[in-house]
């Protein structure tokens, strides 16, 4: 009687267990409670299988999490590229552009900058003030 091994991801049942043990120490506490509330455990083909998954995606929220809104938008701007063909990039770009021109000429109309401001950066002008005033 032969017995075929079976393997997840390139790991056998042992090296799964250990990998969620040692993936397990680098989850935020509150997450190994909701491991732990939820019934995931590590024995049993399919419950290391599951565990394994669950960290996992655990794993992969925390960089996010620190991430500021600019680098968010940023990433799920890249995701979504993946999705596009070149063309479809080149033409959002395109429409991208001419919408922020458009905004920008809008704004030059509604607020237009018609006063030209000199600024005297030399060492004697807070002096000249200072004496005036005086």
């Amino acid at each position: 009687m032969t017995y075929n091994k079976k393997f997840f991801q390139g790991m056998n049942y042992r090296e799964l267990q250990r990998t969620n043990s040692k993936n397990r120490t680098q989850l935020h506490q509150k997450d190994k409670v909701w491991l732990k509330e939820n019934l995931y455990k590590n024995v049993g083909w399919i419950n290391v299988i599951n565990l394994y998954q669950k960290i996992e995606d655990f794993l992969l929220k925390y960089p996010l999490a620190e991430l500021t809104l600019e680098e968010l938008f940023l990433e799920a701007d890249r995701i979504g590229n993946k999705y596009l063909t070149s063309q479809e990039i080149q033409h959002f770009h395109q429409n991208l552009s001419r919408e922020v021109n458009e905004i920008a000429e809008e704004i030059d109309k509604q607020f237009p900058d018609t006063e030209v401001e000199f600024i005297d950066f030399s060492k004697n002008a807070s002096k000249r003030y200072w004496n005036q005033a005086n």
